[in-house]
């Protein structure tokens, strides 16, 4: 037995106490754990023995990779915790956040180191969490829902577009001028500042500090005959009804790409999403085992984060393809009260530096918004955005529930 868990623990206890080990998990069949209610659910009445039995794996390898991710993860993870153990209710000033797994361990390690060497200049004291996204945003809805600005916390970082923009959840705040835009930048990275595109919000209250793309995978192998997709509009071709895998689960990246065909091609663009679909698949799976034929089958296009795509082995059929009518992007809000920013102020300097903005770059591949940072895009790689002007005339949450209909009456 490892030191850190029992085969016989739960894997709802595992992946509780180390959620770096839920990508290992998805990665190696268990796609269902990426829902994070199917894990609450499922996971407390399933040991890892048990859950390797019925995928068929091997326990002593698999509890191998599991270690090797809690071992790779382990110093930061560590001194996270450690953070989190002096964490004061009474603080006075709160950050709440939800990082892209790709680089939540670098940024937490970063954001300790900084935060560390700090704090006795600050002058407050502050409490602060940022979990992985596989955790979801529950726990941040909880203090949004009591519907009382002094609940909120000073800071909010996350990528998506419900919980920011539905009137339900934070924009109704928003719509209360409580958030302001305080990074003083007047120009940002030129890859978001440009003729095309302009991701500075024009009435200042939301900044956003960096974007998930969403590109494709193509399996070569599974075209047969067909041509290679280039665009959203390829892949919504007849052609490829019943061919694609979309990340559902990532309820983020899934919600932005339906609003964004239908704000730029239509209502029949998210039917045609949906009619495209072969199955959910986590872009992990399908970059390790693009020729394993599950009951799913394999699909000949799959959507994914760009991040994913890197991690593609060698000598595969899998061929990376950025959308010629833009990379359809989720972006990385960070939200700052007004009320708070004399002190959050540093803090959002951070999160806005260069040192976060490569990390973002170079870790995640999540394109930072700094204006110093070399997201190493060539020409060609642009992105599709549904606007300032969009967001701000539309109710995003019913939008949201406008694609989700069409998408499954399509399916």
């Amino acid at each position: 037995m490892n030191k850190y868990f029992d085969i016989k623990d739960t894997v709802y206890d595992v992946t509780e106490k180390y959620p770096e080990t839920l990508d290992v998990f998805i990665g190696n069949g268990f796609e269902q754990l990426a829902n994070d209610k199917m894990r609450k659910l499922m996971g407390r009445t399933i040991s890892v023995a048990m859950a390797c039995k019925t995928k068929k794996v091997n326990v002593e390898l698999f509890e191998e990779k599991l270690v090797e991710a809690i071992e790779l993860a382990r110093n930061s993870v560590d001194d996270a915790l450690a953070a989190q153990k002096n964490k004061d209710e009474n603080s006075d000033i709160r950050i709440d956040g939800v990082l892209p797994c790709p680089i939540r361990i670098p940024l937490l390690e970063s954001f300790n180191k900084w935060v560390e060497d700090n704090k006795d200049s600050f002058g407050f004291t502050i409490d602060y969490e940022l979990k992985s996204a596989n955790l979801g945003v529950d726990w941040i809805i909880d203090r949004v829902n009591t519907g009382k600005p002094d609940d909120l916390s000073d800071l909010f970082m996350s990528a998506g577009f419900e919980l920011f923009f539905d009137e339900k959840l934070m924009g109704k705040y928003k719509n209360q001028g409580i958030f302001e835009d305080i990074t003083g930048l007047e120009k940002l990275n030129k890859d978001f500042d440009n003729d095309y595109i302009d991701l500075k919000d024009p009435e200042k209250q939301y900044s956003i500090i960096g974007v998930v793309p969403a590109v494709f995978m193509v399996n070569v192998d599974q075209l047969n005959g067909r041509e290679m997709p280039k665009s959203w509009e390829d892949i919504l071709k007849p052609e490829f009804e019943s061919s694609v895998s979309i990340p559902m689960r990532d309820l983020d990246l899934f919600n932005a790409i339906m609003l964004h065909l239908q704000q730029k091609y239509g209502d029949e663009a998210v039917t045609k999403l949906g009619r495209s679909l072969m199955r959910s698949m986590h872009p992990a799976e399908m970059v390790k085992s693009p020729t394993r034929n599950t009951s799913g089958g394999i699909p000949t296009v799959t959507i994914m984060p760009y991040f994913f795509t890197k991690m593609a082995l060698g000598n595969t059929p899998l061929t990376a393809v950025w959308p010629e009518d833009g990379a359809i992007i989720s972006p990385i809000f960070l939200l700052a009260k007004k009320s708070s920013k004399d002190k959050t102020k540093r803090f959002v300097d951070f999160f806005f530096s260069k040192e976060v903005g490569q990390v973002l770059a170079l870790n995640g591949h999540m394109p930072s918004t700094n204006p110093e940072v070399d997201n190493g895009l060539v020409e060609g790689q642009k992105f599709m955005w549904l606007g300032w002007d969009y967001i701000n005339r539309n109710d995003i949450g019913s939008k949201i529930k406008e694609c989700e209909k069409l998408f499954h009456e399509a399916i």
